[in-house]
């Protein structure tokens, strides 16, 4: 005799909860302001910034902010928008986890004149460790533009695994843009310090 289940199945949950503060050794990952947008104006301004982002373009400016800030501040979403700022609150980056199509993803910039620091890095690995925590069924998807390797080494450290290529369109270039797709499976996440 076959027995019936009378047990939901198991959902993911969709929320991640309200965005969090998150300090690490230099810097501090905070809610996004509306008194941001001339700091991120100004970073994406930089096409060495925007040419590796998918869906920002190129010029950016203030209004291009200002139209971000009003969605990621609004708290309708169930997105982590976080901006990196350092011990001055000097906002320098975003790292994201978005839920796009039913899946997380996580994204991330920084202003080109904080690169080569390790700050990336720094603000990745406490962003992955916290939504883990929260989060610890959840797989995070996320990529780099193929002719981004120094992103490639970041999530691959951190312990993300290629899983394909795609073409995607990027706004800043213009054109199609070879992707390599990633995933960081749950438990998977490389806890070392200097990540």
């Amino acid at each position: 005799m076959n027995a019936i289940s009378l047990q939901r199945p198991k959902t993911q949950s969709l929320m991640a909860g309200p965005q969090p503060v998150i300090t690490t050794d230099r810097l501090t990952l905070r809610p996004h302001r509306l008194s941001d947008a001339d700091a991120i104006a100004g970073s994406l301004s930089d096409f060495a910034v925007t040419r590796m982002l998918a869906r920002v373009p190129a010029p950016y400016d203030r209004q291009d902010a200002l139209d971000w800030l009003v969605v990621a501040t609004s708290g309708s979403l169930p997105d982590w928008q976080l901006a990196i700022t350092d011990g001055d609150d000097t906002h320098i980056g975003v790292v994201s986890i978005e839920l796009r199509h039913g899946r997380w993803h996580l994204g991330y910039w920084l202003n080109r004149y904080y690169w080569r620091r390790g700050y990336m890095s720094e603000a990745v690995a406490a962003m992955l460790e916290r939504f883990s925590r929260r989060m610890p069924e959840t797989s995070v998807h996320s990529g780099v533009f193929a002719d981004n390797p120094a992103s490639l080494r970041l999530q691959e450290r951190l312990g993300f695994r290629m899983t394909g290529c795609s073409e995607i369109y990027s706004f800043a270039r213009n054109t199609m843009v070879t992707h390599v797709e990633t995933v960081l499976k749950p438990g998977a996440l490389w806890q070392g310090k200097g990540a």
